[in-house]
């Protein structure tokens, strides 16, 4: 069963991911929560996605060829049409340095890879659940 928005609309989440293994473990997991998702493994291009898109929630990997995470959520927070996507960020460092920046730079919520399913499923319905 799909997970709807108040609208009855399908949730849908852009995955911005390099990593195949990563993205195809967030995938199955996007599958199975029922959201519609698509994926694009670099930087370069992921704001024309977007903007075509209209995704609810966009899961940004910080570190990307071309354009990094960081600069994909601050070009997101300074277009008036993609201001309210939300942004979960995902790094491998998980250092408090990068959560600041990212979180100052107006991301939703930041995740450190590895993550457990279990964690990033609760942080995912805690972004869409807010945005509602």
């Amino acid at each position: 069963m799909a997970e709807r928005g108040d609208d009855g609309m399908a949730r849908r989440i852009l995955i911005v991911e390099d990593e195949d293994n990563i993205a195809m473990a967030l995938d199955f997991l996007m599958g199975r929560e029922g959201f519609e998702h698509a994926r694009i493994s670099t930087g370069a291009g992921a704001i024309d996605l977007i903007r075509d898109m209209r995704p609810d929630l966009v899961l940004l990997d910080i570190m990307l060829p071309e354009v990094s995470g960081y600069e994909i959520c601050e070009a997101m927070r300074l277009d008036p049409d993609l201001r309210a996507v939300k942004i979960l960020m995902m790094t491998a460092r998980g250092s408090s340095v990068e959560r600041r920046k990212g979180l100052a730079l107006g991301a939703d919520g930041f995740i450190a890879k590895p993550f457990e399913l279990k964690e990033l499923r609760a942080e995912l319905h805690r972004l869409l659940d807010e945005a509602a």
